[in-house]
């Protein structure tokens, strides 16, 4: 049995959906970031980064999505979702650590640009600058990545519900996704599948 904390739409629906597809016996807590519940004193007891996700395993608890998904994919094998041999796996981190520390940070000063700034002047150009900043991601993302039809290439694995979270944030930020046809292509495919929209449907998520 696996709990997973998350907040709806946030970076959580990652983890979600790889669950899912692996089959695992998942129970869902949700903390609303909207309403500060990751920010509560008896969720800061179980994290005190006051972040969501946290992955409660039999083994102990998780944070961090590229350590939450690859356990997840390492934990169930037999689900075929982690990729086979050290390089395979260390470009499954490489691109989930470049989703989590650039990214995620990107398009976080649109709504959560009060962690580093307070002045409405300051938090106003840092917003301006997250469609543009998201470009040079997906820029990137859609250029290097294999995106065969899966972010590593022919085979599904732990880093593309990853993937496809940062393609939703595109949409958040009024990025179009047409002028990134792998990336547009690769969210497609990934609404395609049940675990996806099982996960949608679960956190009430319109697409």
């Amino acid at each position: 049995m696996y709990t997973l904390y998350y907040s709806k739409g946030s970076s959580a629906l990652a983890p979600h959906i790889l669950a899912l597809e692996l089959g695992v016996d998942l129970a869902l807590v949700e903390v609303p970031i909207p309403q500060g519940a990751h920010q509560a004193p008896e969720f800061l007891a179980r994290n005190p980064k006051g972040r969501v996700p946290l992955l409660d395993t039999p083994e102990g608890s998780l944070t961090e999505n590229p350590a939450i998904l690859e356990y997840l994919a390492a934990r169930h094998p037999q689900g075929g979702l982690l990729p086979k041999g050290p390089l395979a796996q260390a470009r499954a981190r490489e691109l989930c650590a470049y989703l989590c520390a650039t990214a995620h940070i990107a398009f976080a000063h649109k709504l959560r640009g009060k962690r580093w700034a307070q002045d409405p002047v300051a938090l106003a150009d840092m917003q301006k600058y997250v469609p543009q900043n998201l470009t040079e991601c997906a820029t990137y993302l859609e250029t290097t990545l294999p995106l065969g039809p899966w972010a590593l290439g022919a085979d599904y694995s732990f880093c593309d519900p990853y993937l496809y979270v940062f393609a939703r944030w595109l949409d958040a930020a009024g990025v179009p996704i047409d002028p990134f046809p792998k990336l547009a292509a690769h969210k497609l495919a990934m609404l395609a599948r049940p675990a996806t929209q099982a996960a949608l449907a679960a956190q009430e998520i319109q697409e």
